[in-house]
């Protein structure tokens, strides 16, 4: 079965709660969590559905709404590799880019890599075309020229035309966004290194998007 819901206590309400899957599971089952949620849980959720003989995998995915509908997902996955194996064609139906990171956890830790890279060259993205604005350059011209260089990224290149064209259609949660930063700076507590760009971004969401900030979506 396939569990994708906001947040790790999602997962856990769905899996463990009285009317959970954990009451019906048997040996055998396979559980696919797509959520992007705590590692730490992760592991913790997989050895609890082992003791009925269940295997887990955790496969958080990226590409949003319009890779889920193109089929175009990026899947990390999580998670004894005979099991990815046997699951394979099923990630293969939903994303392009399926990726088999390790052990259980290790997918959820790749996510987590995934959103503070892409919050740091989203934040990037902005003050870049702001800053060519505010330069009194064409911001047109100015994003050709870089995103055909070293200062590119799927950030400027998806998504600095429509900063450009004022569309503002609403995109990823910023509630969410928030969440998967928090994690992230979980993890780099695990790992006991000096990381400032999630922390950062996670001081600034709050000061730019108001008291209603929960509530808000990222739109470009």
């Amino acid at each position: 079965m396939i569990v994708m819901v906001a947040d790790t206590p999602d997962v856990e309400h769905v899996l463990f709660s009285e009317a959970g899957v954990w009451r019906g599971a048997k040996q055998g089952m396979i559980v696919i969590d797509m959520s992007t949620i705590s590692p730490r849980a992760t592991l913790h959720f997989s050895e609890r559905l082992r003791e009925k003989g269940c295997e887990m995998l955790d496969a958080p995915v990226s590409g949003g709404e319009k890779g889920a509908r193109e089929k175009t997902l990026g899947i990390m996955v999580g998670g004894k590799h005979e099991v990815f194996e046997r699951c394979l064609p099923l990630f293969q139906a939903m994303g392009k880019t399926i990726i088999y990171a390790g052990s259980s956890g290790t997918g959820q830790k790749t996510k987590l890599v995934n959103q503070a890279v892409g919050a740091i060259n989203l934040l990037a993205t902005v003050e870049g075309l702001r800053l060519a604005r505010a330069a009194g350059l064409d911001a047109e011209v100015t994003l050709r020229a870089i995103s055909s260089g070293a200062a590119s990224s799927w950030m400027l290149t998806n998504l600095g035309p429509k900063i450009l064209s004022n569309d503002f259609a609403p995109g990823f949660s910023i509630r969410l966004q928030n969440k998967d930063l928090k994690l992230a700076t979980e993890l780099i507590a695990d790992v006991k290194g000096e990381y400032p760009g999630p922390n950062w971004f996670l001081r600034f969401l709050p000061k730019r998007c108001g008291v209603d900030w929960k509530t808000w979506v990222i739109t470009v």
